[in-house]
């Protein structure tokens, strides 16, 4: 009968003070966890935001690559010679570097990247782009994304209202700025390296960067012929091209990305470091609440005992406890985390964005962390003996 009886329940819903309080404990280290693979995730994935969007089956860059904020150019003839093997249509380029904006309100120089490219073929699957292509071959007039951080002032806000909108942007090496109109917007957003930017022709691209040859181009995109093997073509390319380039596919230069992020910055190994020790710091919580639950009732788990109660029954009412826990606790920690996602997406214009699998990959660590914490917490239950209790 005892075994119908929801032992594991009654214990942690009699004192409903200490309840609440472990509830708010590991729904709080599911919110931390869940804020830091929401970063994480948004680092990877703002940082991959121009690869995603690049029209083309191959790429070209540099060998000494690094990341896409890194300038590391390499001679456009390549981009030429790729284009004299069969399986290869057409081939573009594009060029990219920081500059400095100069907001039209206050002033102020802040950083945004400039992405130069022909607007006689499009570059980029971005709708709002491909429709701007002709007003981009129009000399000093760039497109604007929308997605940028508001510290370059109310840009796209005066766009939208038919006002005209001009300003000033500087190679990054340069005194002296040079005056462009906004022609349209455009929504790419900003990553932890780019707080915005800007789409110009490559005949303007030259005229800002004073110091930039339109012989040294930083990406190449190559487009196969149908039918035509992605991996065999690029294993081609790269056994007959100079080493002086890599050739790599969409996800290749995705993955390329992320790894630099992921391996050789130390904001990579924060984000991982820090989930670590969220999941470290929920195992020492939930331990905590559930030692001190087995302390306060050991007399009655010996009677049990005394009873004729296995081990195993005991420490299943523990590890029920662990995972009602686990449940409830994450329920309030999910809903939490929505909200501050929507916080953090909105004062950062990152995609911190809740996911399907962000939900299930906390439970199951939130699961994990509270059954590991039962494990721990048992080790006085299972030596327990009833008659030094009574």
């Amino acid at each position: 009968m005892i075994n119908k009886i929801p032992v594991a329940w009654l214990q942690l819903a009699r004192q409903k003070l200490r309840f609440l309080v472990a509830l708010a404990g590991i729904a709080f280290v599911a919110v931390l966890m869940f804020m830091q693979i929401g970063f994480q995730d948004a680092l990877y994935a703002s940082a991959t935001q121009v690869q995603k969007n690049l029209e083309g089956d191959l790429f070209l860059i540099s060998s000494q690559y690094k990341s896409l904020t890194s300038n590391q150019s390499f001679p456009r003839i390549r981009l030429y010679q790729a284009l004299g093997f069969d399986d290869v249509e057409s081939v573009n380029s594009l060029y990219v570097q920081f500059a400095k904006l100069k907001n039209p309100i206050n002033g102020r120089k802040f950083p945004i990247y400039v992405l130069g490219f022909d607007p006689a073929k499009s570059v980029f699957k971005l709708p709002e782009v491909n429709q701007n292509l002709n007003l981009l071959k129009r000399p000093n007039v760039v497109l604007f994304d929308r997605g940028s951080r508001p510290e370059f002032g109310p840009i796209a806000e005066k766009f939208v209202q038919n006002e005209p909108v001009s300003i000033e942007i500087f190679g990054y090496n340069s005194l002296v700025g040079y005056r462009v109109k906004i022609a349209g917007l455009f929504k790419l957003g900003p990553s932890f390296g780019v707080d915005g930017n800007l789409m110009i022709s490559y005949s303007t691209f030259i005229k800002v960067f004073l110091d930039r040859s339109p012989e040294y181009i930083d990406i190449g995109l190559l487009t196969l012929k149908p039918g035509a093997d992605p991996q065999k073509v690029l294993a081609m390319l790269s056994a007959h091209l100079p080493k002086d380039v890599k050739v790599l596919t969409r996800e290749g230069f995705i993955d390329f990305e992320k790894n630099y992020w992921s391996v050789r910055t130390p904001i990579g190994f924060i984000f991982n470091l820090m989930v670590i020790m969220g999941f470290i710091v929920g195992v020492v919580v939930v331990y905590q609440i559930l030692y001190s639950n087995i302390s306060s009732h050991l007399a009655e788990y010996a009677t049990l005992k005394a009873m004729g109660f296995k081990n195993k029954y005991l420490l299943g009412v523990v590890f029920k406890q662990a995972f009602i826990l686990a449940i409830l606790g994450y329920i309030p920690g999910i809903f939490i985390s929505i909200f501050l996602y929507d916080l953090a997406k909105n004062a950062t214009r990152l995609p911190v964005i809740m996911s399907y699998d962000k939900a299930l990959i906390i439970l199951f660590a939130t699961l994990l962390m509270c059954l590991t914490s039962a494990f721990l917490s048992t080790n006085k239950l299972r030596v327990v003996d009833p008659a030094e209790i009574f």
